[in-house]
C-alpha cells in the first residue's frame, strides 16, 4: 500500500513538473525568484523531449509499482485520469518535438510578455 501511494504521489508531482515547465513562467509575475526555478525546469523538460530520454521521474514511478505488487497501471482515479495526460497514447518522436515547440514557445510567449510589462512600468 505504501509503495502504491509512493507511486501514485510520483505520478502527481510528475504532472505538477510537466504544468511548471509549461507555464511557471507565468508565476513570475508575483515572485520575481521563479524565473530562476522555472528556467531550469524548462529546459529540462525541453531536454528530454528533444533527446527522446525517459524522464527519471518515470523510472521512479515505475520501480514504486513494481515493489507494491503491481504489473503496470491498474485502474485508479489518479492513474485513470492523469496517466493519459502524462503518458498519452500513440507518442512519437514527431509528437514529443511538437511538444518541446509549444514548451518553448509558450515560454517565449510568457517572458516576452514579463519582458515588455516590465519594461512599460520603468
Amino acid at each position: 500500500m505504501l509503495f502504491r501511494l509512493a507511486a501514485d504521489c510520483v505520478l502527481q508531482f510528475h504532472l505538477a513538473f510537466i504544468l511548471f515547465a509549461l507555464l511557471g513562467g507565468v508565476l513570475a509575475v508575483r515572485w520575481r525568484w521563479i524565473p530562476f526555478a522555472h528556467l531550469p525546469v524548462a529546459a529540462w523538460a525541453m531536454f528530454v523531449e528533444l533527446t527522446g530520454r525517459t524522464c527519471p521521474l518515470t523510472y521512479l514511478e515505475n520501480y514504486l509499482r513494481f515493489k507494491a505488487g503491481q504489473s503496470g497501471y491498474t485502474e485508479s482515479f489518479i492513474e485513470r485520469y492523469l496517466l493519459v495526460i502524462i503518458y498519452p497514447a500513440g507518442l512519437t518522436r514527431d509528437i514529443q518535438f511538437v511538444l518541446a515547440g509549444i514548451v518553448i514557445l509558450v515560454n517565449v510567449v510568457i517572458y516576452g510578455w514579463l519582458f515588455a510589462r516590465k519594461r512599460a512600468t520603468h
